[in-house]
Parts: structure tokens; C-alpha cells; sequence
């Protein structure tokens, strides 16, 4: 159960995801120098427009997609607050695939495994770079780039996952469903 997890804050503090029960969570790995970028807007304002209602946001950043999040934790914590006015937490930068990957999105891709990457311009330019990154990767659960999304119920159930190309508004109406 997502309860069991905790993760790191950008300050170095545990934070149990079970402080987070019987709340809406958006898992999603960011970073700071990528093209879905400017998804920290739509989620900033997810997040000011559900917070009261008991909606929470836990934001990795992960530097292991094109090494597009160079910085520190207080870094990438100024950028986000300076560029997207970002009011939700940041958790301490950390790997979301592989051997050093987070617990939690070893468990979010064990409950959500990849789906595809949808249709549109966007969808095929990510379909095309990832299968000269990953022949098979169609076939493995594996993030396969920044700002992937995973959302959660207030029961701790992992209820959907959406890639970077998903269009945002398409997150926002499953997270209103569930609010």
C-alpha cells in the first residue's frame, strides 16, 4: 500500500506517505531544464484549486532523463518557486528507474505499468526518441521520461498513471473525480 512508503524532503526530513491518508496524491518526477516543464503550472494550480479539499502532491525531481535536472535540492526548490510560484512540497532529488530507484516508484510502476504514450505530435516525437533509448520499452513499467504522473485515491489505491504527453486537463478531471 502507497502508505507504507515515505520519502525524503528537499530540507532532508522523512515524510511518511501515510501523514497523507484519506488524501488525493499526484506523484510525479520533475525537472527543471525539459519541454513538459511548464507542467509545474497546471500543477501548481491543481494544487492551489484542490489543497483544501484534501489534495497532496509529492514532486521528485530526477536528474536520470537527459540529465535535464543539473542542480541541488535548494536549486531546483528556487527555480520552481522564482519561475512556476510553486507552493507544494519538493522531495530530495532521487532516481525513479533502476537500482537506486525510490521505493515508492518501484511500487507506483508495479501498480501502473505503461500504457503508451497517446496520439499527437508530442506522442510520437516521445515514441520515436524512446525507441532508439529502449527497443522494449513498450514492454517494461519503467518512467520513461520526466513528469510522469501517478494518482492515488483517498483509500491509497493507485488509480492512474499519465505520461508527460497526457494532456493536463485530462489529470485534472481524474483528480476532480476523485476529490
Amino acid at each position: 500500500m502507497i502508505y507504507d512508503y515515505e520519502v525524503t524532503t528537499g530540507t532532508g526530513e522523512k515524510l511518511s506517505l501515510a501523514e497523507y491518508k484519506g488524501k488525493v496524491i499526484l506523484v510525479v518526477n520533475t525537472a527543471t531544464g525539459c519541454g513538459f516543464t511548464p507542467h509545474y503550472k497546471d500543477i501548481e494550480e491543481m494544487y492551489e484549486k484542490y489543497h483544501d479539499q484534501g489534495f497532496e502532491v509529492v514532486d521528485v525531481p530526477c536528474n536520470q532523463f537527459a540529465g535535464q535536472t543539473p542542480g541541488t535540492d535548494d536549486e531546483i526548490h528556487e527555480f520552481c518557486t522564482l519561475h512556476y510560484n510553486t507552493k507544494f512540497p519538493q522531495m530530495k532529488k532521487s532516481d525513479v528507474n533502476g537500482e537506486n530507484a525510490l521505493p515508492l516508484f518501484t511500487y507506483l510502476k508495479e501498480q501502473k505499468g505503461f500504457e503508451g504514450f497517446g496520439k499527437g505530435p508530442k506522442a510520437m516525437a516521445m515514441s520515436v526518441m524512446m525507441s532508439k533509448i529502449d527497443k522494449d520499452y513498450k514492454n517494461n513499467p519503467d518512467i520513461k521520461w520526466n513528469f510522469t504522473k501517478f494518482v492515488v485515491d483517498r483509500e491509497g489505491n493507485v488509480v492512474a498513471r499519465f505520461e508527460p504527453t497526457a494532456d493536463m486537463s485530462k489529470v485534472e478531471e481524474c483528480v476532480k473525480a476523485l476529490m
